[in-house]
């Protein structure tokens, strides 16, 4: 198994579900062009988001990590009619970038990005009374996935759907010597998640164009 075989088969895939959206592609291409890095989800995850949000009937979205909004317009476009979404973005430069692919896709209105730490943004939220989020997706600094998914709880319901990507990072997440805080940080999680009383989840590993990774999907059970 190699990494171009699992480019190709992400190509096989996208081909036949996920057909040419030039919003999207302008979207990629957007980001790409501001020196954003490319680190947004595959086409087909991005559409697995999509049907998530559209499963759990969502009218009410919480993104932490905006990027470019790659990810926010699939889950914008997953969700029932009427419905908000709030994504939540570290950088204003990002954030620049995401408004200006959010309005191309015609989602001014419905979308609504907050700039500035997600640790200082997510009890904003709280304060203001927000939620609860049918759908929550962490996609942030690996850091902080504890402390993100601690808010997310605050900002669920029984029901909620919490994702969160990134969560195998190509394996290394078996090795509990690893100094890189992003892995210990995932790690912290992942065990985090195993413990909670509250969810139902598990977490599946993937490999695709973005190499060997992972994504955890858990339903909240009890509030």
């Amino acid at each position: 198994m190699t990494q171009e075989l699992w480019t190709s088969v992400d190509d096989y895939i996208s081909n036949l579900f996920v057909p040419f959206d030039p919003v999207m592609q302008e979207a990629l291409g957007t980001s790409e062009a501001a020196g954003l890095p490319s680190i947004s989800v595959a086409p087909n995850e991005g559409k697995l988001l999509m049907l998530l949000a559209q499963i759990c009937g969502a009218r009410k979205i919480l993104e932490i990590g905006t990027l470019g909004g790659y990810s926010t317009i699939w889950l914008a476009r997953g969700m029932a009619s009427g419905g908000t979404l709030i994504t939540l973005e570290a950088s204003a430069k990002h954030a620049e970038i995401a408004r200006i692919n959010i309005v191309r896709a015609d989602l001014t209105g419905v979308v609504e990005v907050r700039v500035g730490s997600a640790l200082d943004t997510l009890p904003q939220l709280v304060a203001e009374d927000r939620g609860p989020f049918d759908l929550i997706f962490i996609d942030a600094n690996k850091d902080n996935y504890s402390e993100y998914f601690a808010w997310a709880l605050k900002l669920s319901r029984r029901g909620s759907l919490i994702v969160a990507d990134n969560v195998i990072r190509d394996g290394e997440v078996l090795d509990s010597t690893n100094n890189d805080p992003r892995v210990q940080g995932i790690r912290r999680f992942n065990q985090l998640l195993a413990d909670e009383s509250r969810v139902r989840a598990t977490v599946i590993q993937t490999v695709g164009r973005k190499g060997h990774d992972g994504i955890a999907i858990a339903v909240v059970v009890a509030e």
